[in-house]
């Protein structure tokens, strides 16, 4: 997909952007101060981008043919309205580029892929520090979704109820 007049493409990636999806996960990851979780490898990112059943879809965003962003998504499915939407897993545009509408045209991407799909919905995750951001999906038409709160288990509390 190319934006119209727009001095940036965005295309699907392909196995030779590995290292390029992997460059820009640690970005993110350094500018949530998450650096120190960020240990996913190319291989790891081969197998779940392009590996037999991939779980992991990329769009990377090109200045000059250079990447300089990238949305990763997957399928979520809604219960309540019993079709699968997307969830944005990641979302993130080098400083340098921003201002330039590759966030916008992340979005328009995914969401003209969910209305076409038939998909229902768009979902993803902010920092509650991340200010910029926040305003920024207000201005998608975004809402926030307070009055869920977010839970996990990982490492050693994932583990233990395993065993």
């Amino acid at each position: 997909m190319t934006e119209a007049a727009a001095p940036f493409t965005l295309r699907d990636a392909t196995p030779a952007d590995l290292a390029e999806v992997v460059r820009l996960v640690r970005e993110l990851a350094d500018y949530e101060k998450l650096l120190h979780e960020a240990v996913a490898t190319e291989e790891d990112f081969r197998a779940l981008l392009f590996g037999e059943k991939p779980f992991l879809h990329a769009v990377l965003a090109e200045v000059g043919g250079r990447v300089v962003g990238q949305a990763l998504w997957f399928n979520n499915v809604s219960t309540f309205t019993g079709r699968p939407g997307i969830y944005l897993e990641d979302i993130f545009v080098e400083p340098a580029h921003r201002g330039l509408g590759i966030g916008r045209a992340f979005f328009r991407f995914l969401a003209r892929r969910a209305v076409a799909e038939g998909w229902t919905r768009l979902d993803w995750q902010v920092l509650d520090w991340n200010e910029p951001s926040i305003a920024f999906y207000r201005g998608l038409g975004a809402r926030g979704m307070d009055e869920w709160t977010g839970q996990r288990l990982s490492g050693e509390a994932l583990r233990q109820l395993a065993a």
